[in-house]
């Protein structure tokens, strides 16, 4: 975002916290909190408009299509009704600009928003709001609270700032935005991106180290190059061939933390059906049904940090097609799992 002191900034969402059992081993810990606001690869999130004028909503399509223009899994389908719609996306002008966090939208109630736009979306600085605000949706958190940025607030500055126009943030909302480090655990990787869409301006005075920012940071606007690597890693383009999973013959999984697996079902019967992995692993299932060209989801489950495994039950239909994607948080004591349909 540019750098002004009286710009409004985004005001994320706490994030809805998994609880997880005593005991679990730190590495296990780490992988499942890393993909807790992840989304299943091949998902399509689809956005609804509560209100808005046609041109703020113009610019935000504008915002999920330069996202899906990097050539990405992830997908993006405006539907009409915001009870249909995962993204619902409000324009209140006296709520600021603010997301939920990756599937944390999900956990919220379908006649509310999950995504707020407060100011004019169609100058730059609005079209970066808006590259953010999905950005946070997509699962990013703000870069500037990435632990290997190494930032030392002039903290009483920060809280004095931000408490004036246009923001009047409270110091709750000041901490939770700006001041407070995310554990390792909630970013990718050991490097720090200060050009990331999900990074903000800030003035002179705020940083006192490292000393090259003390005059402030300028980040140019718009996605940067390591925005693009991430999400291309994260969320790669899906082949359109999937092999299909056979009712009753088990099939091994051999994946790295955060890879997945993709498997296409075409049932000879219409029944209800059972799909399970097996192993230690910790992984999250989805199904998803195609209805006129386009993957429904149907059901999901997620296992992270539990002594069980992901199982989903549903009748499926003769001549139809579904798709069943399964991502790994943790490969398990052993190494191994399997995906198995019956």
């Amino acid at each position: 975002m540019t750098d002004s002191p009286v710009r409004p900034y985004c005001a994320v969402k706490p994030r809805i916290v998994r609880p997880l059992p005593e005991g679990l081993v730190a590495v296990r810990q780490r992988l499942v909190r890393l993909m807790a606001q992840k989304w299943v690869n091949g998902t399509v999130l689809h956005y609804a408009f509560r209100e808005g004028p046609e041109p703020q909503r113009q610019a935000v399509r504008s915002a999920f299509q330069e996202w899906k223009d990097l050539g990405i899994g992830l997908g993006f389908q405006e539907v009409d009704e915001p009870g249909e719609a995962e993204v619902r996306i409000s324009f209140d002008q006296a709520d600021g600009s603010w997301s939920y966090v990756g599937r944390d939208v999900l956990t919220i109630g379908t006649q509310a928003p999950t995504m707020n736009f407060g100011w004019d979306l169609t100058d730059e600085y609005g079209r970066t709001t808006a590259l953010h605000e999905i950005g946070h949706t997509m699962g990013l958190p703000h870069e500037h609270q990435n632990p290997f940025a190494g930032i030392v607030w002039d903290e009483a500055r920060v809280y004095e700032f931000f408490a004036a126009a246009p923001n009047h943030w409270s110091p709750e909302t000041t901490h939770h935005n700006v001041l407070r480090k995310l554990g390792q655990d909630e970013v990718e990787g050991s490097t720090w991106d200060p050009d990331s869409v999900m990074q903000y301006a800030f003035s002179e005075g705020l940083i006192k180290e490292p000393a090259r920012y003390q005059p402030g940071i300028s980040p140019p606007g718009g996605l940067s190059g390591k925005d693009t690597e991430w999400v291309r890693t994260f969320y790669p383009v899906l082949p359109d061939a999937l092999p299909a999973l056979e009712p009753f013959r088990s099939t091994p999984l051999t994946l790295a933390p955060g890879e997945q697996a993709d498997f296409e079902i075409t049932p000879e019967a219409s029944r209800k059906y059972q799909v399970a992995t097996f192993g230690t692993a910790d992984t999250t299932l989805v199904l998803f049904e195609e209805v006129d060209a386009e993957l429904r989801f149907l059901a999901g489950d997620d296992d992270s940090g539990e002594d069980r495994n992901s199982s989903l039950s549903a009748k499926l239909f003769r001549g139809r097609r579904y798709v069943v994607r399964v991502r790994l948080a943790w490969a398990g004591q052993s190494g191994d799992t399997a995906i198995m349909l019956w």
